[in-house]
């Protein structure tokens, strides 16, 4: 839950939090570091890496050295102090000193403060913190020309370190403040990044790889809406393609359906045209003839109407049809393929009920199954067409025989994937079966109402 509400942060916010937090952790590790100063020294000291102060070495000369000297019996006695002055001299520098006192009285007789106490840094601000400066001091009893005096000795050495180690202290803790904010800023060019390469991907037309989450703040809002983008623009391009696929199959679905119309058409035509139909024909052939016309005009301006709306798929529209009605439709198929000189054996059944259908559609796909059988049908055999109700179904079976010098199948088998669509739309089944030169096809629809047979 806390992830999730910094994640929610925004920029602004992440970055002062963090400038704070790494601000406290580095002034608390110069703190840490600069109160163990003489730890860090004692610690190079030890590793023998260097040498503060030689005790041993700076009593034994200060013995040898003393009993050439005298002290002063005060420390008002300036011919006294002065002659003393080349000793304290030779055992006093910037960061070292020494104080002389009586053994018996305990009286300070003379001595030479270390000049590193009178600079500002360590005079003001170190100069009260021993433990800081690291003095080193003691006291020793000294054999001088004039007696045995109390020689007090304090170094600052170790102060030498306190420069560099400052040096050292400050630009490690600047390095973790600075570590601290690169590495946000790292991570938030990082995802900037991200962002950038998802932009990349979807101008050169990849809007299948997604976006990837940033959080919440202002670059995972910008990575979410991008994402979003991402799937409305590849929804929209899928779904415009589709549509022009649709419309384009629609059309050369219809256009191909066209041609049965007009070939039946055709085939009417020239039988009255030729006078081989009585006058009882002549009347029957011409009311076929309107009906053609009628199929066609309704053929195009369905395509018409669909091709200006831009619909993504054709739709049927299912209303209550008799079964008489595709019966009829069955039988001037029949007889417009006995026209064309093929043997048809037609077994219909008489029928009293409805079904859900699109009359346009219902005579698309028969005018397809035997717009088929005119094309790959041998003339030689029989055409069998049974229609008969079964069991709450509209059976439909049809048989032919295929020629045996057919070059080959339709090339786009654009009739059978019509006639496959359109039965789809009224909730129909379709089978075929091809077995030794036999060709069956299978439909059935539902019938909602009561049938005879």
């Amino acid at each position: 839950m806390i992830r999730n509400a910094a994640g929610r942060l925004k920029i602004r916010t992440k970055m002062l939090i963090t400038i704070f937090v790494m601000a406290v952790i580095s002034l608390s590790l110069f703190r840490f570091l600069w109160v163990h100063q003489a730890d860090a020294a004692e610690l190079l000291e030890k590793a023998g890496l260097v040498t503060w102060f030689n005790l041993d070495r700076y009593i034994g000369e200060m013995e040898r050295a003393a009993r050439d000297y005298t002290v002063p019996d005060s420390e008002d006695d300036g011919d006294a102090v002065k002659a003393i002055e080349p000793f304290l001299e030779q055992f006093t520098d910037e960061y070292t000193g020494i104080s002389i006192y009586g053994r018996d009285d305990g009286l300070y007789r003379c001595g030479k403060a270390p000049v590193i106490l009178n600079q500002f840094l360590f005079g003001s601000i170190l100069s009260n913190s021993q433990l800081i400066l690291g003095e080193i001091q003691g006291d020793y009893p000294i054999e001088f020309a004039n007696g045995t005096y109390d020689v007090v000795y304090y170094s600052y050495t170790r102060s030498r370190f306190t420069y560099p180690y400052l040096a050292v202290s400050v630009i490690l803790c600047v390095s973790v403040f600075l570590s601290g904010v690169l590495v946000f800023v790292g991570r938030m060019l990082k995802r900037v990044t991200s962002v950038k390469d998802a932009i990349v991907r979807m101008a050169t037309g990849d809007l299948l790889s997604p976006v990837p989450p940033c959080g919440g703040d202002e670059i995972g809002v910008v990575a979410s809406e991008l994402d979003t983008l991402r799937e409305t623009l590849e929804e929209n391009i899928r779904r415009e393609n589709e549509s022009r696929q649709a419309n384009r199959d629609l059309i050369t679905a219809v256009s191909h359906d066209l041609r049965t119309p007009l070939t039946v058409l055709n085939g009417y035509l020239e039988v009255l045209k030729l006078k081989r139909a009585n006058a009882e024909q002549r009347e029957l052939y011409i009311d076929r003839c309107l009906k053609k016309t009628g199929e066609i005009k309704a053929l195009t301006d369905r395509m018409f109407e669909y091709a200006q709306v831009y619909e993504v798929d054709e739709s049927a529209e299912l209303v209550p049809i008799p079964l008489q009605a595709v019966g009829e439709c069955v039988r001037e198929n029949c007889d417009f393929i006995r026209i064309a000189g093929f043997k048809v054996s037609e077994e219909i059944s008489h029928m009293d009920g409805l079904m859900y259908g699109d009359e346009i559609m219902i005579r698309r796909i028969f005018s397809n199954l035997f717009s088929n059988i005119l094309k790959y049908g041998d003339k030689k055999e029989e055409v069998t067409v049974h229609l008969y109700p079964e069991r709450g179904k509209l059976r439909i079976k049809i048989t032919n025989s295929i020629k045996q010098d057919v070059s080959g199948e339709e090339s786009s088998r654009i009739g059978l994937r019509s006639v496959k669509r359109m039965i789809q739309m009224h909730h129909g089944e379709l089978y075929t079966f091809v077995e030794t030169n036999i060709y069956t096809v299978q439909i059935a629809f539902d019938i909602f109402h009561k049938y005879s047979g």
